[in-house]
């Protein structure tokens, strides 16, 4: 059946519904009876033999009773979703003029086990193959220049890939959820990427790109290595261990996400060289099993959701040169018991520890200048918190449903706040300030919290207020302790050697006083 003029025709060849510019045909439906089909290189349109050389975009989309393709000598392109969801799909021959694959063509074909795609094919689309749970044996052509990501997602059955010397460009998690794939092989001719061990890397071996899902027990990553790709190790749930050596500098966003390992201690189960800077986004996320974390001092920042869903993480210890703590680094870490942020944290970001119901301790480190929104909402075990002099500001609810919190030590002046929600539903805390520290009845005010003087077992120097050090008539600072003491400051000449003299005795009127030395 024909319709409409010479360069608009349509028709249905058995079963084959297509159109034609005139030039060249292509197969826009199928409604035949399914089995084995093979898609013709040509239809005669008007008494003219024209070769079909497209497969548009859904045209067999749900063919239940579709159980094996040939595609014709002539198709050059296969449309976006073109066989997707059909589930009894079994094998493909792609013939060899084919040079693109869009996305989902094959998307959802579960019963499908093997695929050819043939030498002309120049790139594998986004989801090209995603939910082919029965693929095992996929022979890629040698003119595929680009694999794009999530392209072969979810192929469980897939045990091994190899890849041709002409790829230049395997997009990230290309095996997102293959997970018995224990093989990656590379073509040694390949200028861009190679493989050591199953395992792809780029060519010169200094950036980790995937490791395969279904391999598991411990693993080195080679010295060359500088760089952990993102998602490189995302999902591998039989990986116990892996050791990250030296030379490694950057962990990528969602490296580890959702592994199985148990620990990482820069030296544990995981362990991250010393040289490492950065903690990509998501690095370590939803990794159920983890225990322990110790970050070690090279490591200057730590990326949002870095940790959030360890629910097994019971402690980390925070390494001396991290600057900033991400949005919701360690969210949801709901048996997080123990924090230690380093000295050189400078900010903790929003919701960096929000949900972690069982943290009872947190010692915050005394270069923090702010406290994000929502940093430790949720935190319901949580009993005492010491603020150093350092925190100029506190975001919105960052002690929201903080219900066991009972004091919040100040070692300085009243910081600002995010409003008066900073400590909602934290009923039970009480705000305590040192003597001589200023801004408390504003900040009892936009809080709600009582305030009340915070005596120390010693006397504290105030070493961040603004006549602390060295002035134009010697040296001086202010002495905080219990109200109408007595302090006596000694120096010496000789710390070496130290032999003490008392230079002054300070009357704490207030619970403070300034001392001023003018040698």
């Amino acid at each position: 059946m024909l319709a409409g003029s010479a360069k608009g025709q349509s028709g249905d060849y058995n079963g084959f519904y297509w159109s034609s510019d005139g030039n060249t045909v292509e197969i826009t439906h199928y409604g035949g009876s399914g089995g084995a089909v093979t898609i013709p290189s040509t239809i005669n349109v008007g008494g003219v033999s024209l070769p079909v050389t497209s497969i548009a975009g859904y045209a067999f989309d749900g063919c239940t009773s579709l159980t094996n393709v040939t595609i014709g000598g002539n198709v050059t392109s296969i449309g976006g979703n073109a066989f997707a969801w059909c589930p009894g799909l079994t094998s493909v021959t792609i013939c060899s003029n084919v040079n693109s694959i869009a996305g989902y063509a094959f998307d959802g074909c579960t019963s499908l086990t093997n695929v050819t795609i043939g030498g002309n094919v120049t790139s594998i689309g986004g989801y090209v193959f995603d939910g082919c749970t029965s693929l095992t044996s996929v022979t890629i052509g040698t003119n595929v220049t680009s694999i794009e990501a999530y392209a072969f997602q979810s192929c469980s059955s897939l045990a091994s890939i190899t890849i041709p010397n002409s790829v230049t460009n395997i997009g990230p998690i290309a095996f997102n959820g293959c997970t018995n794939l224990a093989v990656i092989t590379v073509d040694a001719q390949n200028l861009f990427y190679s493989s050591v061990n199953g395992v792809l890397f780029d060519k010169s071996q200094t950036t980790l790109v995937a490791y395969p899902k279904g391999k598991g027990g411990s693993y080195t990553i080679p010295n060359s290595v500088t760089s952990i790709a993102d998602v490189a190790f995302q999902s591998c749930s039989n990986l116990a261990s892996v050791t990250i050596p030296n030379s490694v500098t950057n962990i990528g966003d969602d490296a580890f996400a959702s592994c199985s390992l148990t620990s990482v201690t820069i030296g544990s189960n995981v362990t991250i060289g010393t040289n490492v800077t950065s903690i990509g986004n998501e690095a370590f996320i939803g990794c159920a099993s983890l225990t322990n974390v110790t970050i070690g001092n090279s490591v200057t920042s730590i990326g949002n959701d870095a940790f959030v869903d360890c629910a097994s993480l019971t402690s980390v210890t925070i390494g001396s040169n991290v600057t900033s703590i991400g949005g919701a680094a360690f969210g949801w870490c709901t048996s997080l018991t123990n924090v230690t942020i380093g000295n050189s944290v400078t900010s903790i970001g929003n919701e960096a520890f929000i949900g972690c119901a069982s943290l009872t301790n947190v010692t915050i480190g005394n270069s923090v200048t702010s406290i994000g929104d929502d940093a430790f909402a949720n935190c319901r075990s949580l009993l005492n918190v010491t603020i150093p002099n350092s925190v100029t500001s506190i975001g919105n609810y960052a002690f929201l449903c903080c219900y066991s919190l009972t004091g919040v030590y100040f070692q300085w002046n009243a910081p600002s706040v995010g409003g008066t929600n900073v400590f909602t539903y934290a009923t039970n805390a009480i705000v305590y300030y040192l003597p001589g520290t200023t801004g408390w009845a504003d900040f009892s005010a936009n809080t709600g919290l009582p305030t009340a003087l915070w005596f120390l077992p010693n006397p504290l120097i105030l070493n961040n207020e603004p006549n602390f050090g060295v002035g134009t008539n010697g040296f001086g600072f202010t002495i905080s302790w219990a109200t109408n003491i007595s302090v006596v400051v000694e120096a010496c000449t000789n710390l070496a050697n130290s032999t003490w003299s008392p230079v002054g005795t300070n009357t704490l009127t207030g619970g403070s006083s300034y001392f001023s030395d003018p040698q």
